[in-house]
C-alpha cells in the first residue's frame, strides 16, 4: 500500500488509489467538477489540480494520477492556488449570469467553488457563447448554455443506467451535450443526472421555478414506489411536498433513485380523499366521520371481517388494522392484493437473501420471470456492476431490454426442470451463484426454483468462511415483506378470503384487487387517493400517504427502515392507525394502544424484528413444494410509470407513461 505525504501529513492508501483519494484520506478538500466516486475518471475539468513531487514542476490533475510511494503532494501552494483560479476563470468565460433564475441556485457546485477557489474577477470581456436547448424528455430540463462539459451525465447514462442516449457532439469550444437525435431519454433513472450536474445545465423539469432550497423543510423518509426501500429526503413547503431526492445508503440505493421515486410526489396533492364518503342510492356521498363509522357498525358483521393490504402501507397501519380484525374475532388478512398465492411458511424462501449490495459479488445469475429493470431498477444497476466484474447472466422469460447482455433461455418455466447445459455449467462452476425469482414466476415456479437452489448448492459456506445464500425473490410492493411478517397471508391468497364470504372487508389502500369477487360484502376503503379502490367501495375513510405519517417499512431483503412525516394529511383525512383505534370504540372493541408510540410498542411486542432498524436475517428452511415448473412467464409491470394510485394521480408520471411507454409525441412550447 503506497505511503504519501499530503501537506506534510503522511497517509497510507490502497493500491490503485488516486492522488485525489489520498488527499481526501488526509482530510484535504479537493475541488472537482468532472470527478465522481461512482463514475469512471474523465480528467477533463482540471479543477482538482495539485502539486506533486517527484514530477514535472507543474500542477497535475489529482483525479487521474495514481498515488505512489514517497509522493509529496501540496494542495495549498501558490502554484496550486493560481492554477485553480485560472481554471475557474476559464470555466466562467462562457457561463451565463443565470444564478437569479437558475434552479440550481443555492445548491450549485459552480457557485460554491467559484467563491472558495476563484479569483472573484475575470479578465475576459469577449461575448459568451450560446447553445441551443436540447430536449431530454419530461423529467430533465436543459439550459445547455450553462454546461461546462464535465460529461458526468454521459458517463452515468452509459455506465450506471446502461442507456447510451446522452453524448457529445462537435469539438473544442463548440462541444455540446445532447440526447440521441434530441429525443426523450428513455432511462427510468434519467432524473439522477440532475443531481450529478454540477451546474444548472440539467435541472428537474417538474420542479422548475417552484422553490429555493432554503425555503424547504427537509424530512428523511423511505420510498414506497417499489420494494427496494430507497432512502429519500422529502422537501416540503407548507402542506405540499415539492421535491424528492435520494439519500446515500450504500447498502440499499447507493445515491440513486428512479424517476418514479423522484417525481410521483406531484400526485400527493391531486385526486386526494379529504373527507369520508358513504354510498347512498348507488352514489358516494360526502359524510362526517360519525356517519361513516355508524354505517360500518350497521353492517353487524360480527367476526365476519377481513382486511386486504395494499402496496404502499407502513407496518404500523397494517398492525392497527390487524388488531381490529383480530379483536372482532377474525384472522382473515391478506397482503397480496393481485391474487398471488405462494408459500410463506419460511420468509427466507421469499426474501432477497443475497442482499441488494451482495448481488454485485455474484459471478453467475439466473433471472427467473423477472423484468428487473422495471420491477427493481436499483437492483438492476447492481447486476450491471456484477457483469463488470465478470458475471454471466441467464434469464427465463420473454426477452426484454435489461440494459445489459443476457443469455435468454426461453420463456417457459419448464426450463427450471432441466437448465440448458451452458446455464447449468455456469452456475455449477460459479463460486457465488445466484437465482433471482420475479413475481412473474412465483406462482408456478417457486418450488422449482427452490429445488434448483437446493440441487445447485446456492446456499453454501465460502472459502473465506462467510456464508452465501444465492436464492432471491423480487417483490414489487413496498409493504409486502412487512405484511408477511405481520401475518397478512392466507394459504390460498385472496381466494381463501373470497371463500370465507366475509360481510365486511377493509381495503387498506388496495386498488389492484378484483373487487367483483366481493360483491356480497360491504367494502370499506381506507386510503388516500380517489382511485380504483375508492370507486368500488361502499364506505370511504380518508387516510394518510407515506409522506404524511411516521412509519416502519421492510424492503425485499428484510431491512427494517423508518420514515418521518413531511406534511399533514389534507382536510379531514387522518393517520390510518387513528382511524382503526376510533372505529374499534364504535364497534365495541378496545385496541391495545392509544397513541403512535403505543402502536409501535404493541407491534414490536408481536413481531420483535420490527422493533429495531437494520437487516433481519431470516432462517433458511425452505418448504417442500411441488418442484415441477410449468407455464409461460408474464411480467406483472405493464406500465412502469403508473403502478399505483399516487403515480396515476401524478401529471409527470402520466406524461412519462404517454411519451416513454406509449410513444406519444409532445411538442414543446417553442415549437
Amino acid at each position: 500500500m503506497p505511503k504519501v505525504k499530503v501537506d506534510g501529513i503522511e497517509v497510507e492508501v490502497p493500491q490503485g488509489a488516486t492522488v485525489l483519494q489520498a488527499c481526501e484520506a488526509a482530510g484535504k478538500e479537493i475541488p472537482r467538477f468532472c470527478y465522481h466516486e461512482r463514475l469512471s475518471i474523465a480528467g477533463n475539468c482540471r479543477m482538482c489540480l495539485v502539486e506533486v513531487k517527484p514530477g514535472p514542476p507543474k500542477p497535475q490533475a489529482s483525479c487521474a494520477l495514481p498515488a505512489a510511494d514517497n509522493q509529496e503532494i501540496r494542495t495549498d501552494s501558490a502554484m496550486v492556488k493560481a492554477a485553480r483560479e485560472g481554471v475557474m476563470e476559464f470555466l466562467l468565460i462562457n457561463h451565463p449570469l443565470d444564478c437569479p433564475i437558475c434552479d440550481q441556485g443555492g445548491e450549485c457546485d459552480l457557485q460554491d467553488q467559484s467563491v472558495a477557489y476563484g479569483r472573484g474577477t475575470s479578465r475576459y470581456d469577449e461575448n459568451k457563447r450560446a447553445v441551443t436547448e436540447k430536449y431530454m424528455g419530461p423529467i430533465v430540463k436543459t439550459v445547455m448554455t450553462r454546461c461546462i462539459q464535465c460529461t458526468r451525465c454521459i458517463r452515468f447514462a452509459e455506465e450506471v443506467a446502461g442507456v447510451e442516449e446522452i453524448g457529445a457532439i462537435y469539438r473544442g469550444e463548440n462541444m455540446q451535450i445532447t440526447s440521441y437525435l434530441e429525443q426523450a431519454v428513455t432511462s427510468e433513472l434519467s432524473g439522477n443526472v440532475v443531481d450529478l450536474c454540477p451546474v444548472g445545465a440539467l435541472t428537474s423539469k417538474p420542479y422548475a421555478f417552484e422553490a429555493r432550497p432554503w425555503e424547504l423543510k427537509k424530512t428523511l423518509a423511505i420510498d414506497v414506489m417499489d420494494a427496494v426501500g430507497t432512502n429519500i429526503r422529502l422537501d416540503s413547503r407548507g402542506r405540499q411536498v415539492l421535491r424528492c431526492v435520494p439519500r446515500i445508503n450504500e447498502d440499499v440505493n447507493e445515491e440513486w433513485a428512479h424517476d418514479k421515486t423522484r417525481h410521483a410526489v406531484d400526485g400527493l396533492v391531486r385526486r386526494r380523499l379529504d373527507k369520508p364518503f358513504v354510498r347512498k342510492d348507488g352514489k358516494l356521498v360526502a359524510a362526517e366521520w360519525d356517519e361513516a363509522f355508524a354505517a360500518i357498525a350497521a353492517v353487524n358483521a360480527g367476526s365476519s371481517v377481513a382486511a386486504i393490504a395494499g402496496d404502499l402501507l407502513d407496518c404500523e397501519t397494517m398492525f392497527a388494522a390487524k388488531a381490529l380484525v383480530n379483536a372482532l374475532g377474525s384472522s382473515l388478512l391478506e397482503g397480496r392484493q393481485t391474487g398471488m398465492a405462494y408459500d410463506v411458511t419460511n420468509l427466507g424462501a421469499v426474501a432477497f437473501n443475497t442482499t441488494i449490495a451482495g448481488i454485485e459479488d455474484a459471478d453467475a445469475i439466473l433471472l427467473v420471470g423477472s423484468d428487473l429493470r422495471h420491477e427493481a431498477p436499483l437492483i438492476n444497476t447492481r447486476v450491471r456492476k456484477a457483469i463488470k466484474k465478470g458475471a454471466r447472466i441467464f434469464a427465463i422469460g420473454p426477452e426484454t431490454d435489461l440494459t445489459y447482455k443476457v443469455e435468454w433461455l426461453g420463456d417457459d418455466l419448464g426450463l427450471l426442470n432441466g437448465l440448458p447445459d451452458r446455464a447449468a455449467e455456469a452456475l455449477d462452476a460459479a463460486k457465488r451463484p445466484a437465482v433471482i425469482v420475479g413475481p412473474g414466476a412465483l406462482k408456478a415456479g417457486h418450488g422449482a426454483a427452490l429445488k434448483l437452489a437446493r440441487d445447485g448448492n446456492l446456499v453454501r459456506t465460502l472459502e473465506d468462511g462467510t456464508s452465501w445464500n444465492g436464492f432471491n425473490v423480487v417483490h414489487t410492493a413496498a409493504a409486502r415483506m412487512g405484511a408477511l411478517m405481520l401475518g397478512y397471508a392466507q394459504a390460498g391468497g385472496i381466494a381463501d378470503i373470497v371463500a370465507a364470504n366475509p360481510k365486511l372487508v377493509f381495503f387498506l389502500g388496495a386498488d389492484e384487487v378484483d373487487f367483483g369477487q366481493f360483491a356480497g360484502a360491504t367494502k370499506v376503503y381506507v386510503g388516500h387517493h380517489g382511485d380504483k379502490g375508492a370507486a368500488a367501495a361502499d364506505i370511504v375513510l380518508p387516510g394518510a400517504s407515506y409522506a404524511e405519517k411516521v412509519g416502519t417499512y421492510v424492503n425485499l431483503e428484510g431491512r427494517v427502515q423508518r420514515g418521518d412525516r413531511a406534511v399533514f394529511p389534507p382536510g379531514d383525512a387522518r393517520e390510518d392507525w387513528t382511524i382503526f383505534r376510533a372505529l374499534g370504540e364504535v364497534l365495541g372493541v378496545t385496541l391495545p394502544f392509544d397513541d403512535f408510540a403505543g402502536v409501535r410498542r404493541a407491534m414490536t411486542a408481536a413481531v420483535p424484528e420490527l422493533g429495531q432498524e437494520g437487516l433481519v436475517r431470516y432462517d433458511w428452511n425452505p418448504p417442500a413444494l411441488d418442484a415441477k415448473g410449468e407455464g409461460k412467464v408474464t411480467y406483472p409491470v405493464a406500465d412502469f410509470y403508473l403502478t399505483n394510485a399516487i403515480c396515476r394521480a401524478s401529471p409527470t408520471m402520466q406524461r412519462c407513461s404517454a411519451e416513454l411507454v406509449h410513444g406519444q409525441d409532445f411538442a414543446e412550447a417553442a415549437e
